[in-house]
């Protein structure tokens, strides 16, 4: 496995091999729902590129940037058994100068959900994400359904900006429990997670609710309200693939979506269908 940092010397080197490149980039703190990011990867192209970046510039001040995990040993070592061929490990001075050219998130899909609690939190992302497909210039990018939205966004960016790469949507990865693998998983006490796994009841629940021909959204999410409770929620919703507010949930084309925060700690979730 190749490690680098260099912005450049990677791009000369992806540039040299001539090959289909499949693209991982993670903030680190590697889990099994990272790997089968990689596996797709693998799967799908000649070259695996993982990058393990923390990006400042999607955090809001009083978030948890300076403690978000970092684990750089460990990832290098699951990184080179899973079969990675470069890894991309940059630093910020790498990737951002004093004085930066920006995105800025789109002005109604960027600023709603996750974006109306976290302002700026997704031009931060398209940022790095735009940057990081510029530097190892992929045949195929790879990204999680659990951030439905950030997924959502990177895929409309690719489409606006006319770029060339094909974005690979990767299903959940959950544990034993069915709490969604996250790098934040780690800030939970024992009660705390038994609290999360709330999380998942209010998603199997509406998925049972679906199966039984309930489809009004309002009454999905207030059965779905009712199991989170005494959660702090930040929302629960039922968004078309368009990421539009929808009052019945189309079969095929709809995603419900979670956020709430469990102590200090903010989990994501969503079930697609």
């Amino acid at each position: 496995m190749k490690i680098f940092s260099n912005p450049q010397e990677l791009k000369i080197y992806l540039k040299e091999i001539d090959k289909t490149v499949g693209f991982v980039p993670t903030m680190g703190a590697l889990h099994e729902g990272h790997i089968s990011l990689v596996k797709k990867a693998k799967e799908q192209n000649e070259v695996v590129v993982v990058s393990i970046f923390v990006n400042p510039t999607q955090f809001l001040k009083g978030e948890d940037f300076e403690k978000y995990p970092r684990k750089d040993e460990a990832d290098k070592q699951i990184c080179k058994l899973s079969g990675v061929d470069v890894l991309f490990f940059p630093q910020a001075e790498d990737i951002y100068t004093d004085d930066e050219v920006s995105l800025n998130a789109p002005r109604i899909r960027g600023f709603v959900l996750e974006g109306n609690s976290r302002p700026s939190h997704f031009d931060g992302v398209l940022t790095v994400v735009m940057k990081l497909l510029n530097i190892v210039n992929p045949t195929r990018a790879y990204f999680g359904k659990k951030d439905a939205q950030q997924l959502n966004l990177i895929s409309l960016m690719v489409k606006q900006l006319f770029m060339s790469v094909e974005i690979v949507p990767v299903d959940t990865v959950r544990e034993k429990d069915g709490l969604a693998l996250s790098s934040r998983n780690v800030y939970l006490s024992s009660p705390q997670r038994k609290e999360a796994l709330k999380i998942v009841s209010s998603l199997h629940s509406a998925g049972i609710m679906v199966s039984k021909n309930i489809l009004n959204s309002e009454l999905i999410t207030n059965e779905m309200r009712k199991i989170l409770a005494p959660l702090e929620i930040s929302y629960v919703e039922i968004l078309n693939r368009d990421f539009q507010k929808i009052e019945i949930l189309e079969i095929g084309n709809s995603v419900i979506l979670v956020e709430a925060k469990v102590g200090v700690t903010r989990l994501l979730d969503n079930i697609w269908l």
